[in-house]
């Protein structure tokens, strides 16, 4: 892969590339597409989704929306220190044009981006949707799909479903939020399709990162770019655009520091031992007097994050650095953390959120409760719409797809269409609205 090709400001939808020393340097294009997706609809949705516990009552808990700004934030610092970098080592590039903060416009973009796709109640969310498919209701339609389309249900994948909503056609709109190549590039962490699964150690391999209904899409991004497939045969796999390794590393690193510290707000985790852990992931760089000087929780968590996140964005920013030819040439198999000095200090900190947060009763609670919405809604939604199509609708099923909006009643053919814009549908919902829907349907509230 090569950085030119990489860098492409040619928006999804255009019929012409750009060049960067056309763009205008108030608003670069690369930051036009992080303007697009704070705009949209998808993205403001995240407000009311959640991140690690569902429907917090508390002002401090992170939500989907305020973990991605985070994220794009950390992802941002990241792109700019690998840039300043790359355009020392490939002069062309700035002779073209390019600046430092066009890496970081194009990570900070695609990493707000990163959850767009991702269903109500949390990664449960996916799971539920999985479920309903592979051991509930949804059954009765594996006949009638591919095998690749059925994968696709049984294993929904939030990130496929965001490269959806970045990429389909919407009321009129062609290339959906039209955002340039480079930035569609960075937001695709595992770019195959959902079949053939395959028993590798390769990062790309741990999920899949679009649906068939954008299989042309994927295509078209893929060739722009100039991506390399990731092996000798004919599976429909690409290797990673270089900077979404620095995405996946601004979430690595926000998920695993911030959810920790809203583990610790909430009383789920233990002051003193989650300082403990935290202090060593800064043994480094701390300042004991100044730290033994905050007097508050607050105060001295506050310190701690700021720390953390600053050692290990410079961590990752070194690992890309050190790895890039092999990036380029699509040899680097791991994630970037995974590579990282702090590794131990990392899975030590990961292992108790698991155990006192993803696997705390408030969280588990929640997340039942949303695997029986999700389900319901499913069942709802899907047979009214298969049942319009068969020309068998109830008045019952047409007072439902009332409830749908209009994007998700177009382009409904065939049954995989229709099942995977329900699906797109449920997960467009925040958790509250979700819950809301489904009481009104259930007869529960008027």
């Amino acid at each position: 892969m090569n950085w030119e090709k990489l860098l492409s400001l040619k928006r999804y939808g255009d019929t012409v590339k750009r060049i960067r020393k056309n763009q205008d340097e108030t608003r670069l294009g690369f930051e036009v597409d992080y303007d697009r997706v704070i705009f949209s609809d998808s993205f403001r949705s995240l407000q009311d989704k959640t991140q690690v516990i569902p429907l917090s009552k508390t002002d401090f808990v992170h939500t989907r929306l305020t973990h991605s700004l985070e994220v794009s934030v950390v992802a941002r610092s990241l792109g700019r220190i690998v840039g300043r970098e790359l355009l020392i080592k490939y002069p062309e590039l700035k002779e073209k044009g390019y600046l430092p903060n066009d890496f970081g416009a194009i990570t900070a973009a695609a990493a707000l981006a990163h959850d767009i796709g991702n269903p109500p109640f949390g990664h449960s969310g996916e799971k539920a949707i999985g479920e309903y498919f592979k051991t509930g209701n949804g059954q009765i339609y594996k006949d009638n799909l591919t095998p690749k389309q059925w994968q696709d249900l049984i294993d929904f994948e939030g990130n496929a479903n965001g490269f959806k909503i970045l990429t389909e056609n919407r009321e009129g709109i062609e290339g959906g939020l039209r955002l340039s190549y480079a930035t569609l590039g960075a937001f695709m962490k595992y770019p195959k399709e959902s079949l053939p699964k395959k028993p590798s150690k390769h990062i790309v391999d741990k999920k899949f990162g679009f649906f068939q209904s954008e299989i042309e899409s994927f295509k078209d991004v893929a060739v722009e770019l100039g991506l390399t497939t990731l092996r000798n045969d004919s599976d429909l796999a690409y290797n990673r655009h270089p900077l979404a390794y620095l995405v996946e590393a601004a979430d690595d690193i926000c998920y695993t520091i911030i959810d920790f510290e809203d583990g610790l707000n909430l009383g789920l985790i233990e002051e003193e031992y989650a300082l403990e852990y935290l202090i060593n992931l800064v043994r480094d760089t701390i300042n004991t007097e100044k730290y033994h000087q905050l007097k508050t929780k607050k105060d001295r968590l506050s310190y701690l994050r700021a720390l953390a996140i600053g050692n290990l964005i410079n961590e990752a920013a070194n690992i890309f650095l050190e790895n890039e030819t092999q990036i380029l040439k699509g040899t680097f198999q791991n994630s970037l953390l995974d590579k990282c000095k702090y590794e131990a200090q990392i899975n030590d900190i990961l292992k108790i959120s698991i155990d006192k947060i993803y696997n705390s009763k408030e969280v588990i609670e929640k997340e039942i409760a949303g695997y029986s919405i999700i389900s319901s809604l499913l069942d709802v939604f899907i047979n009214a719409l298969n049942k319009t199509y068969d020309n068998n609708a109830s008045n019952y099923d047409k007072m439902i797809l009332l409830l749908l909006p209009n994007q998700y009643k177009q382009n409904n053919e065939t049954m995989y269409q229709r099942i995977l814009s329900i699906c797109s549908f449920i997960s467009s919902l925040s958790d509250s609205y979700a819950i809301l829907i489904h009481k009104k349907i259930k007869g529960e509230i008027l």
